[in-house]
């Protein structure tokens, strides 16, 4: 498994802040409220390009051993972040979210570059997740039409500036509202008072520390309770491993960005059974399927 260790770190680096305006019991999920929950997203991303386009100039990415275009195609992901925003924004008028204030972990070009794969991925699972609650045609194509762009961003940082496989399998992964919000959270230390109050809440955190090449992880978790199993999700499926003695074997056929949750469940992972989680896990291999390490 490809830079576990780093995604690993990037995520433990921070921790959960409870910052967007308190949820309403029982809000409903209206189209509204999902293009609120993008809009976020958004405003996280276009934050996170400018912050670091602004912090690492032409000559940081070339003594990064970067292609000397990567820093422009870095620029251009920038523009459409801004174009995102701006597009979200006008379609809701002043029912529309501010940005918040960040905080991201890269320290340099490549842990920024590390970063920008996750959370371009997480970004298609956001969009993919919520497709379900949008009613009106007009949005759906909308955040379609993001989604895709969103897709191509993650596919080209992975294969052309990290040299992996561009696409982790036939099908992406889609994660639930709270779910991206609990990965999206770590980032984010305050948000407007103003915001409009999202349908969200946060898991306990979870990380995976690789104990051998068998693929056998050491779960850590701040849950109230025990979980009993881990659930891996890839693609449309989810696959439960019980956990013994707080390690879990990983199962096969993982490729790509995966996530991991824990669960109280052997068959059921969701907001009623998940005590922890997701965490980021990255499962790379080369043009013959080859895992990298």
């Amino acid at each position: 498994m490809r830079s576990a260790a780093l995604l690993s770190f990037a995520l433990a680096a921070l921790s959960i802040h409870h910052v967007f305006s308190s949820p309403m019991k029982r809000q409903a999920i209206d189209d509204i409220t999902i293009l609120n929950y993008a809009l976020t997203l958004e405003h996280l991303e276009k934050a996170f390009y400018s912050g670091a386009l602004a912090k690492f100039d032409q000559k940081a990415f070339d003594d990064a051993g970067l292609p000397s275009f990567a820093r422009g195609r870095f620029q251009q992901i920038a523009g459409h972040e801004r174009a995102h925003v701006d597009f979200l924004s006008s379609a809701l008028g002043d029912k529309a979210t501010k940005p918040c204030t960040y905080n991201f972990p890269y320290t340099d070009v490549k842990s920024f570059i590390a970063l920008s794969q996750v959370f371009e991925g997480v970004g298609v699972s956001a969009y993919t997740g919520a497709a379900q609650y949008i009613s009106n045609k007009d949005y759906l194509t909308a955040a379609a039409v993001v989604l895709s762009t969103e897709a191509r961003h993650a596919s080209w940082v992975a294969a052309a500036v990290n040299k992996y496989s561009g696409w982790g399998g036939a099908f992406d992964t889609p994660l639930g509202l709270n779910e991206i919000y609990t990965i999206v959270a770590t980032a984010i230390t305050a948000c407007p008072s103003s915001n409009p109050p999202l349908p969200v809440r946060a898991f306990s955190p979870l990380s995976l520390s690789k104990l051998s090449a068998e693929a056998k992880f050491e779960v850590t978790h701040r849950a109230s309770a025990d979980p009993t199993h881990i659930a891996f999700y890839f693609g449309l499926g989810k696959t439960f491993v019980p956990i013994v003695n707080g390690k879990v074997a990983v199962p096969p056929g993982l490729e790509g960005q995966a996530y991991a949750v824990a669960t109280n469940s052997a068959t059921v992972a969701d907001d009623s059974t998940i005590l922890a989680g997701p965490a980021i896990l990255d499962f790379e291999s080369n043009s013959n399927g080859h895992s990298i390490n």
